[in-house]
């Protein structure tokens, strides 16, 4: 897989760009705050739909326009597909394949699959359980538009509940308590529903990279601890599939029922939802102990870059070349890591570079350089390419 062409209109700091690509490696080389990033950025959310970065898509739009515009030609095995993604901002985003309108922006997932590396990649070890969350929710979300289907489906009710939850206790001092409790047996349900298959395919995911996540971490650190991964739900019974097994989505969806119910008191009074996915976590672990607090900076490092890398052979075992996305990344590593990380980059059909210096880039990568520019008119900035 790779893409042949990215174009962006009023994407971030990019107002009109188009730039042809190709198979092995292309560095973007230019100062920071020059629109590297953006270009990456672009690719990894028309592969997902999300910012490696921010969590709405605001600050996507280019300052004073209306709505933002990214377009990718991607090759497949012999197979050419153009998307277009329009992002709206405060509107619905719309997107077309080949020129014919998509029903939903997630009917584009699957088209384009990547793996990003960026120095924000230690969050994955050393920040909070949404970081993990958002990971692997984004692994699944690449392998198409039903994999991501039930997540918005669930997100969407976890709103609705939650704000119902918020009026829930003022509501029975009033005598509605009739009311509530029956529009909550409701959402209860469609909660458990989506939620159950948001964690089974959570869980299965993780068994999927952990291995690979292993073999990565044990050549990047051998003489480290094992390194494993354990999902950890916030429902209170065992769900963990045998070995060999996948979850099991109604047996998940009746523990979740069991809990709601256990704990709709106490969610009533705190006004909040306190079970589902939305409060699971990805444990991290070197040999008996958790990541995050007990490894080292270089440990921590190692494990990121793992999981990445573990991310890269996942994906590869789905029978797609992911395109690689390497976020100034190099200027964070040791020489050992930025070894292994050059190692994996050779071996990919399409590696795209960003760097401030090209001197941080392994000569062993080598490819086309294309240099990234500010042009600065009427006080307005804007980036541009100089082949």
């Amino acid at each position: 897989m790779f893409v042949r062409n990215l174009s962006l209109r009023n994407f971030r700091s990019w107002e009109d760009v188009s730039v042809e690509l190709d198979t092995g490696t292309t560095l973007f080389v230019g100062r920071n705050g020059f629109g590297k990033t953006n270009l990456l950025e672009a690719l990894y959310y028309l592969a997902g739909l999300r910012s490696h970065r921010v969590s709405t898509d605001a600050p996507l739009i280019r300052t004073g326009a209306e709505q933002a515009k990214v377009s990718a030609t991607v090759e497949n095995d012999g197979r050419e597909l153009t998307v277009d993604l329009l992002i709206g901002g405060a509107r619905a985003n719309k997107a077309a394949i080949n020129g014919a309108p998509c029903r939903r922006p997630r009917d584009i997932l699957g088209i384009l699959r990547t793996v990003m590396f960026a120095p924000e990649d230690l969050a994955l070890v050393r920040g909070d359980p949404g970081e993990r969350r958002r990971f692997i929710d984004e692994l699944i979300a690449m392998r198409g538009p039903r994999w991501a289907a039930a997540k918005a489906d669930y997100d969407r009710v976890l709103r609705q509940r939650a704000a119902l939850l918020k009026t829930a206790s003022s509501a029975l001092r009033r005598g509605d308590g009739d009311s509530v409790i029956s529009t909550l047996d409701v959402w209860d349900a469609q909660l458990a529903d989506f939620g159950a298959q948001v964690t089974a395919a959570r869980i299965d995911l993780v068994r999927e990279l952990e291995p690979h996540v292993q073999q990565s971490y044990s050549t990047i650190a051998p003489q480290s601890r094992l390194a494993s991964m354990r999902y950890r739900p916030s429902i209170s019974v065992d769900i963990t599939p045998q070995q060999g097994e996948s979850a099991d989505v109604e047996y998940i969806e009746a523990a979740m029922l069991s809990d709601l119910a256990s704990l709709r008191q106490k969610e009533i009074d705190r006004g909040v939802c306190l079970v589902g996915p939305h409060r699971d976590d990805v444990d991290l672990l070197l040999g008996t102990e958790t990541a995050k607090g007990f490894a080292s900076h270089g440990e921590s490092w190692s494990f990121a870059l793992a999981l990445r890398l573990g991310s890269v052979e996942l994906v590869r075992s789905d029978g797609v070349e992911p395109v690689l996305l390497l976020d100034d990344v190099f200027a964070e590593l040791d020489a050992r890591r930025r070894e292994k990380l050059a190692d994996v980059a050779g071996t990919a059909e399409q590696v795209l570079i960003t760097a401030a210096v090209a001197d941080d880039i392994p000569a062993s990568i080598g490819g086309r350089t294309v240099s990234v520019n500010i042009h600065e008119a009427d006080g307005v900035r804007t980036s541009e390419l100089v082949s």
